[in-house]
């Protein structure tokens, strides 16, 4: 009898999980997606881009909610990660700069393209949002605004679907947000045999005191070197 195909928990929001679904199918594993975040919009009054330079986004979330409050893909875009800067180009947007890791590295990206910035920029991000890009770009005379346009709640697990957490064999982490709603799960549901595979240090770390299998991280924050981790 063959042996049965490791089981990955995908914890990111929709639809970015069933997209990585894919790819850990096509890897040879059996996913499971059970989003331990959901995204919830927070307005639906469209956008005033007066004065609007550029756009910052850090999360496809960011991408996607901005353009259902506004119609406008002209406009330059500033990105992290590969994964939102596919996002931006896939919903129309043709000036897109991408940056690795976090805000402040994407932030010296646009320090360094001061001279060709018209005007302020705008962040539409979570309600909680991932860096203070205002205060990192203020000190070198550009002007910064953010705008929370969703938020990322816990979701309500079933009996059934906790049932179904002792049958993983790794969760994969995309965010610290999730990775501290796992922690908490994992202090009233232990799952000691549990992998956890996270996109970055910073995702893993409020699982430092958690009880489990092993803890790996991703040499690039990129979501094909964090499928790597399971292989």
């Amino acid at each position: 009898m063959a042996d049965r195909r490791k089981r990955i928990w995908i914890t990111r929001t929709e639809p970015a999980a069933s997209s990585t679904a894919v790819e850990v199918r096509d890897r040879g594993f059996d996913p499971w997606v059970m989003p331990l975040l959901e995204v919830r919009p927070l307005t639906a009054e469209p956008l005033d881009l007066t004065g609007v330079g550029a756009l910052a986004f850090t999360s496809n979330n960011g991408v996607r909610a901005f353009c259902a409050l506004s119609a406008e893909r002209q406009i330059r875009v500033f990105a992290v990660g590969a994964a939102t800067a596919k996002a931006a180009w896939a919903a129309g947007f043709r000036r897109v700069l991408s940056s690795d890791r976090d805000v402040s590295v994407m932030a010296q990206g646009i320090i360094e393209r001061k001279r060709e910035l018209t005007g302020v920029v705008l962040y539409p991000g979570a309600l909680e949002p991932a860096g203070d890009l205002v205060s990192v770009l203020k000190p070198h005379g550009i002007e910064a605004r953010e705008i929370p346009v969703y938020d990322t709640c816990p979701t309500d697990l079933t009996d059934a679907q906790l049932a179904q957490m002792a049958d993983m064999d790794v969760a994969l982490i995309h965010s610290a947000k999730a990775a501290q709603v796992l922690a908490d799960l994992l202090a009233r549901h232990p799952l000691p045999r549990l992998g956890i595979a996270g996109l970055s240090r910073a995702a893993v770390q409020p699982l430092a005191q958690s009880a489990v299998a092993w803890t790996r991280v991703a040499a690039t924050p990129l979501e094909a070197t964090l499928l790597d981790l399971i292989g």
